[in-house]
């Protein structure tokens, strides 16, 4: 038999198959001024959720997300359903991981792409789309506690959803989370977020995601805000310049406003 022959004979309908969908991470940094031009504004590190409009989980805040449409790719259903459901662009989307644990979903099998995804600083006013009821930044704490689970806090104005995850490894090495309680947010979303802030975390060590947070020139400070918010340390000037000088290359362009000394402009290096 040769191969005309066998698709011909073949039916995919002989096989079960899962719905797949996309759930999509969208980070940014949010700044606070504190009223000091002398001292930096606070910079916190962001993700965009949804209030889901429809059940299952009616009500309750998830990650933007959906059905893979025929003849998409899961890239290309991950940036629609984020414009869809928040009105938000992203500038990058980086893979967090495949989940298809049974029973993650009551609706049946479907398996998730989920990304993660960053539109630089936070846009004001997100507009809630499709079937979202609302959207909103949550301010994202993630901490490995001394109990050795990790501490996933999620915070908007007086919301406040917390969960907490174990982490675990498989045989290849590979870092998954898994909730110890359900109901924080909607699916396995917790477990998700966890991810896709490990994978900036690691990304962001070696300087490759943070030139995806600020415009095509920007200043050092800015730079160092951007790994300090994803990875939640704090680093001396000093340090953090040495390491990052083969990174970037100056420009003769200064920021200008008032009341702020002129900072010098720096650009990516993409050699």
């Amino acid at each position: 038999m040769d191969e005309k022959s066998f698709l011909s004979e073949y039916s995919i309908e002989n096989y079960e198959r899962p719905s797949v969908t996309t759930d999509i991470a969208v980070f940014a940094l949010r700044y606070e001024e504190n009223g000091n031009y002398r001292q930096n504004s606070s910079k916190k590190l962001s993700v965009l959720l949804i209030k889901r409009g429809e059940y299952p989980y009616k009500g309750m805040w998830a990650l933007p997300g959906g059905f893979l449409r025929k003849g998409e790719t899961v890239e290309e259903c991950a940036v629609r359903e984020i414009f869809e459901e928040t009105s938000v662009k992203p500038l990058s989307l980086i893979p967090a991981g495949v989940f298809s644990k049974p029973n993650r979903d009551p609706r049946g099998w479907i398996i998730s792409n989920a990304f993660a995804s960053v539109i630089g600083k936070a846009e004001k006013n997100p507009k809630a789309g499709d079937d979202a009821a609302d959207v909103q930044w949550f301010d994202v704490t993630f901490e490995k506690e001394n109990n050795g689970k990790y501490c996933l806090k999620l915070v908007c104005k007086d919301k406040e959803l917390v969960s907490s995850l174990n982490e675990t490894k498989d045989a290849f090495g590979k870092i998954s989370f898994e909730a110890e309680e359900k109901g924080k947010l909607a699916f396995d979303h917790a477990e998700i977020i966890a991810s896709s802030i490990t994978e900036l975390r690691r990304r962001a060590k070696n300087f490759d995601i943070i030139f995806d947070f600020l415009p095509d020139k920007f200043t050092l400070t800015e730079l160092q805000n951007v790994q300090e918010a994803i990875m939640n340390i704090s680093v001396t000037p000093a340090n953090f310049r040495r390491k990052i000088s083969g990174y970037v290359v100056e420009t003769d362009e200064y920021t200008q406003g008032d009341g702020h000394r002129p900072a010098r402009l720096y650009k990516r290096n993409n050699l």
